[in-house]
């Protein structure tokens, strides 16, 4: 079987902004591309920053009063007390961290201050991930149908370190339309024997794929459409996660310190 050959598009966008249709951005940017609009089966992506910032998820460090946890936290990682009170507070727990970042789980996901930026955020605020991505990408997914005519995905991402690797790369945190993980156990490797374990993260292939195209400074494409993958469009909603017991990396640790569990909610 011939692998299919794709092609992917940077979506450039004004600034977006509290309130913001993203959906109709994305359309539009859509339109005058080089892609020429929509077309069935494509899949857009979005960078999480476009999104929570017109879910209106900015907060003002101002407003913040960092609690007596956070502090702690801020005195032994070397942070901004309020930074990390944001961090509590967005956190299902924290785990543990390094200089800097406070290392939390988060809609089950490991990740670096629970995925807070203050990157492409005005001075003085820092963005949070959207409330709920996988709602956020079934909205997006929504308008644009219903403004093309046309089914697509849409996949809600974000950039991400690796355990033991320099760099990021982009992940999926909010899936529509699209299966975010193919099961591949059963098919036949070169020498004829039956894969047992190996799933493929499409999802997150393609957000790596678009974050070649898109920004992360002051470029104004905060998204790009993927065409030609090949995926099936339709029903499918979610980014699949397993629990920590089932993760190499956080079996390991917590087999180690099964306490790095603890919530942090529960401490406060």
């Amino acid at each position: 079987m011939t692998p299919p050959s794709f092609s992917v598009y940077g979506l450039a966008t004004p600034l977006i902004h509290n309130g913001d249709d993203v959906a109709a951005h994305l359309f539009t940017a859509a339109e005058r591309s080089a892609c020429r609009g929509l077309q069935e089966g494509d899949i857009v992506v979005i960078a999480e920053s476009a999104v929570a910032t017109a879910e209106g998820r900015t907060v003002r460090l101002a407003d913040i009063e960092p609690s007596a946890e956070a502090r702690r936290l801020a005195e032994e990682y070397g942070m901004d007390p309020r930074v990390a009170e944001v961090v509590l507070r967005e956190s299902d727990r924290v785990v543990g961290g390094i200089p800097g970042f406070l290392l939390s789980m988060k809609n089950g996901t490991l990740l670096p201050n629970a995925g807070i930026d203050a990157s492409n955020t005005p001075k003085g605020t820092v963005l949070p991930l959207p409330a709920d991505p996988d709602a956020s990408a079934a909205r997006i997914r929504s308008g644009l149908v219903g403004r093309s005519g046309v089914d697509v995905g849409v996949i809600v991402i974000d950039s991400r370190t690796h355990a033991m690797r320099l760099g990021s790369s982009g992940v999926a945190i909010g899936c529509s339309g699209i299966p975010s993980v193919i099961d591949e156990r059963g098919k036949k490797d070169l020498f004829g024997r039956e894969l047992e374990v190996t799933k493929r993260a499409v999802a997150d292939c393609i957000a790596s794929a678009a974050e070649l195209v898109m920004g992360e400074a002051g470029e104004c494409v905060p998204a790009a459409l993927v065409r030609g993958v090949g995926l099936p469009v339709g029903d499918y909603t979610g980014v699949a996660t397993i629990e920590a017991s089932e993760c190499l990396f956080m079996g390991v640790a917590l087999h180690t310190d099964p306490s790095l569990l603890v919530d942090n909610k529960r401490k406060t």
